[in-house]
């Protein structure tokens, strides 16, 4: 099972706390700045995505959002309307619960939130089905903890 997003808005919903838009230039470009590193992006609203430019209901519910969340009445669910041309964090970004990096620091996979792991490196693919899959621990903290000892115990480490 792969990671799939489900576009709840979550990991965007203080967003409007790190971007903010820096100067608005018409049909629907900007440049947006973050506000702790200082980098500067142009974004465009994507061409299928410009009738939710002003639909900025979201806001109510998500006072420090991205300005550039939405939400789409059409699928009932929240996007970015910048997607194409996000700035580097949010490419970068992924959802995980738990990060796993081999000895070297080098990101060998990430723990999703039920349970499943999404892995970079093999090896550990190969222990997390060995070892870890069949773990049935219901408690979920208890689970957490023993699942890291067991990656541990491997030689890697396990990241929150």
């Amino acid at each position: 099972m792969t990671f799939a997003c489900i576009q709840c808005g979550e990991c965007c919903s203080h967003l409007g706390q790190v971007h903010i838009i820096a100067e608005a230039y018409g049909g629907y470009r900007f440049r947006i700045r973050n506000v702790y590193t200082g980098e500067e992006t142009l974004v465009r609203v994507d061409p299928d995505k410009e009738h939710l430019y002003a639909e900025k209901s979201i806001f109510k519910e998500r006072p420090e959002a991205c300005p550039f969340l939405r939400a789409d009445p059409e699928n009932r669910r929240v996007c970015c309307i910048v997607h194409a041309t996000r700035p580097g964090i949010c490419r970068d970004f992924s959802c995980w619960r738990l990060l796993i990096v081999d000895a070297a620091g080098t990101r060998a996979g990430r723990v999703m939130g039920s349970r499943h792991l999404v892995a970079d490196d093999p090896a550990l693919q190969e222990l997390w089905d060995r070892d870890v899959r069949t773990l049935r621990e219901p408690d979920d903290a208890a689970w957490e903890e023993e699942m890291t000892r067991r990656i541990r115990r491997a030689g890697y480490a396990v990241r929150r």
